[in-house]
């Protein structure tokens, strides 16, 4: 059986700069089963549900997703906030919480970083949150929930299936909060290490796809200057900043982007996403289009 995710691989699909962006996750317990738009399609009120949605897409900067426990289990009502910005990540819970009070949060405050007090800070083990709705995507399905239920069972973390973090094709998926790197392609040992890192504060960078704050060639070019200095420190990179550029082979968009250290050391990196010529779906029953690539062309040390 032919599937997104073996095609994507088959491609060697960079990962780099592919994971959802949101500055802020609002994400709802809500066992039971998802469609494929779950904020609509779930036992969730589809009311709830749509004004919620329409709250998230009138504020730039916060996602919301539905969430259970592994195994469909029934649970009950507990939401989770989270913001990702370095040197302002939090989380905070809130206990059986009517899904319907939600739609009432300032989600414009959420997205710059205010909780303003809002549920209670969060002191558990590490979030990690892997996309298993397989009504969205086979794939997320068939390998998202068995590494769900490993997880869960390893121990470490605080593991929820999610309803939908974008790149089917790079299942299985995760996130982990509260830094909001998403990850691609992982196994229970991937998860082992990059659960390790997070309690440390430290970022695993095998299978990263990015941290959710930035937009995509930001998480591109944050990866870049990681890779390049050997900087593991969740909140080391403090700000990146991009722009569009032009590219100078013509082939596709490009950007520049600073990315600052918490030291004060800069750089500007150069990135251009082009075709490959290769054709594979972005998610299973799709039609094969052209894979695009986003790469770091150019890194340089600024004084």
């Amino acid at each position: 059986m032919s599937t997104c995710t073996a095609a994507s691989l088959a491609w060697a699909e960079p990962l780099a700069g592919t994971a959802a962006t949101a500055r802020t996750w609002l994400l709802v317990e809500q066992p039971g089963p998802w469609g494929a738009k779950a904020l609509l399609r779930s036992r969730l009120d589809p009311e709830v549900g749509a004004a919620l949605s329409a709250a998230a897409d009138g504020s730039a900067g916060v996602r919301v997703a539905l969430i259970r426990r592994p195994g469909r289990t029934t649970g009950g009502r507990r939401a989770f906030l989270a913001h990702t910005a370095p040197g302002n990540a939090w989380i905070r819970v809130l206990a059986d919480t009517d899904p319907a009070r939600l739609t009432g949060l300032d989600f414009a405050r959420l997205a710059q970083g205010h909780h303003d007090g809002i549920g209670e800070p969060y002191d558990g083990a590490p979030l990690v949150l892997v996309c298993t709705n397989g009504t969205r995507d086979r794939c997320c399905a068939l390998l998202g929930r068995p590494l769900a239920a490993e997880v869960a069972t390893a121990g470490g973390a605080d593991v929820w299936e999610i309803t939908h973090l974008g790149g089917h094709r790079f299942s299985p998926t995760l996130l982990t909060l509260p830094h909001g790197y998403a990850y691609g392609r992982m196994t229970p040992v991937g998860v082992k290490n990059t659960v390790a890192a997070l309690a440390r504060g430290r970022v695993a960078l095998e299978g990263c796809r990015g941290r959710s704050t930035w937009d995509r060639p930001g998480q591109a070019a944050e990866l870049a200057v990681r890779a390049l200095i050997g900087e593991e420190g969740a909140d080391a990179l403090t700000e990146v900043i991009t722009s569009r550029a032009q590219d100078a082979t013509g082939e596709g968009a490009a950007w520049t982007a600073t990315v600052s250290h918490a030291d004060g050391r800069r750089w500007s990196v150069t990135l251009a996403e082009g075709p490959t010529g290769a054709a594979a779906p972005a998610s299973c029953g799709a039609a094969p289009a052209p894979v695009a690539r986003l790469t770091a062309r150019a890194m340089e040390r600024l004084p």
